[in-house]
């Protein structure tokens, strides 16, 4: 059944209705990540091997909540933002469980550096704004989005690195690799038809990470702390699956953090 559908929609709506695109896009081979990941890598164990052999090193495990950008903050090309065009859904409900872990290694009495990594993901469920089938049911659509980042980071320490109560700011650079999905009922647009299906897109990309903390030293060896972070991303979709080929992997994580050092 069709209700109060725009013409102009249905001939721009959603390229995926017209050819099924379950594969995974070609930019999210193994040998792109592996490319993109190496160089901060590489960087990161030459500055490590750089270090006193006294350096002190550290391990921290992280798990929080991850706050995709909200609406009005996405990109203009975003897939998301395409979607609620048509579909009917909260991009809140991509908010997430995030968790991590860091390897770092202080260079000086207030300089860390370290490479990280973290996985989130999150299924946001989605129903037709125009469209419901025979029986007068909606349609539903699941949005699903992963986001893996493997960062490469420094932290200013101002009291130094030892302070018992140890506030930080830093930065860095994240690869994401990251998936996303519509999973669900779709519309042919050719005939009317409905039918259900599901189109992939994964991928990685760079952008920056901003970050800053309070940790204490407890227990002799282990830390506690607090952290929040701020990433900057963009990663590229398949034009022919999706209404747009862009994703945004931007957002803010607020992190408890637990490690120790050696």
């Amino acid at each position: 059944m069709r209700l109060n559908f725009d013409r102009k929609r249905r001939d721009t709506w959603h390229r995926m209705c017209f050819s099924s695109g379950q594969a995974d896009w070609p930019g999210g081979t193994d040998m792109t990540r592996r490319t993109l990941i190496a160089p901060p890598v590489l960087l990161l164990c030459a500055l490590a091997f750089a270090a006193p052999a006294s350096a002190q090193q550290s391990v921290t495990f992280q798990v929080g909540s991850f706050v995709p950008r909200s609406a009005d903050a996405r990109s203009a090309n975003d897939v998301l933002l395409a979607n609620l065009d048509y579909l009917w859904f909260d991009i809140d409900d991509l908010q997430g469980t995030t968790v991590g872990a860091e390897w770092a290694v202080a260079l000086t009495d207030h300089l860390e550096v370290g490479i990280g990594a973290s996985f989130y993901q999150r299924t946001a469920p989605a129903v037709w704004a125009d469209w419901v089938d025979e029986a007068g049911y909606d349609l539903q659509t699941d949005l699903k989005l992963r986001i893996a980042p493997v960062s490469v980071l420094a932290k200013i320490h101002p009291f130094g690195v030892r302070r018992g109560l140890d506030p930080y700011v830093g930065g860095g650079m994240s690869a994401y690799l990251f998936r996303y999905s519509e999973v669900g009922d779709f519309v042919d647009l050719t005939d009317y038809s409905i039918y259900t299906d599901r189109y992939v897109g994964s991928g990685s990309a760079f952008g920056p990470v901003a970050l800053a903390g309070l940790r204490a030293h407890v227990g002799g060896r282990a830390t506690i702390g607090v952290e929040g972070r701020y990433q900057w991303g963009e990663g590229e979709l398949p034009v022919d699956r999706f209404l747009t080929n862009r994703i945004d992997l931007g957002g803010a994580s607020a992190l408890l953090t637990f490690g120790f050092r050696f």
